[in-house]
């Protein structure tokens, strides 16, 4: 084309390299910007709707954190009472069995039946004491199979803690609310319910350890799912920095090369005017 004030061919040229060059730096920026090089569905709708599947997935980990710390928390005060009432139980088992000594005398007799009776209530002020954020395993107040505890982000898999009732008079403390050392005959049968709620308590209390140990497994699973779910919405939608930060500069300078190329295409049509000058 010849020269024309009209149309300037080299200036639209100019400007439509100079376009594309603004959008590409506004698109680096933004990366730059927000650490993303997915921001929304339009950046790229497969990544985008891959890495928002996986964020909800992350956040039903974080409430099966929630629920599993919360289960931990009473498993553990089960634990800490069951093994306290063990400890009661020994003292118990040394009572009853310095009880059953026919030579013992009625005061020394009593002496052990009022540490006996003290020991039992105990039983009972640990057993009602048990319990977190309302929960408590041990006094019947949960029903079999126990708390069902969510171990997965679909909610179709669950971990059992189950109760272990160590009331007196109960399946695992078999001794009974009346049990007492007054007499020899008395401190036997005492001594026979103690010994059984021994063997009872031990397995309660392994029980019980075996699913603390679990959950605590199962935490760190979730801890470790979490992060490795955290790193794949990376390696999905988090801008290459070192990547981002060498084409802004690049950009910026195809800018200015772009602007100043646009001038000098707009100053090309004032050659016509030489044209027109007289000799």
């Amino acid at each position: 084309m010849g020269l024309s004030v009209n149309t300037n061919v080299a200036a639209m040229v100019a400007l439509q390299n100079l376009n594309a060059s603004t959008r590409e730096l506004e698109v680096t920026q933004q990366r730059v910007s927000t650490g993303l090089k997915v921001m929304g569905a339009k950046d790229n709708a497969s990544s985008y709707a891959i890495a928002q599947g996986i964020r909800g997935d992350i956040g039903a980990l974080g409430a099966i954190t929630s629920s599993l710390n919360r289960a931990k928390s009473i498993s553990d005060v089960a634990l800490a009472g069951g093994e306290s009432i063990s400890d009661l139980l020994i003292q118990m088992k040394e009572k009853a069995f310095g009880a059953v000594d026919p030579s013992l005398d009625t005061q020394a007799r009593a002496a052990l039946n009022e540490d006996f009776k003290a020991l039992r209530s105990q039983i009972d002020l640990i057993v009602r004491n048990s319990k977190f954020d309302g929960a408590n395993l041990m006094d019947g107040s949960i029903a079999a199979p126990g708390i069902q505890i969510l171990a997965d982000a679909d909610a179709t898999n669950a971990i059992t803690l189950a109760p272990e009732d160590m009331s007196v008079s109960g399946s695992i403390v078999t001794i009974s609310s009346t049990a007492n050392l007054s007499t020899l005959t008395a401190a036997s049968v005492a001594l026979s319910l103690v010994n059984a709620s021994q063997q009872n308590v031990t397995s309660a209390l392994a029980r019980l350890g075996s699913t603390g140990k679990k959950i605590d497994a199962h935490l760190v699973f979730v801890s470790k799912l979490h992060d490795a779910l955290t790193g794949g919405i990376g390696n999905l939608v988090d801008a290459d920095m070192a990547v981002e930060s060498a084409k802004l500069q690049a950009l910026q300078i195809k800018q200015q090369l772009g602007t100043q190329s646009l001038a000098i295409a707009n100053t090309a049509p004032q050659a016509v005017l030489s044209l027109f000058q007289g000799g």
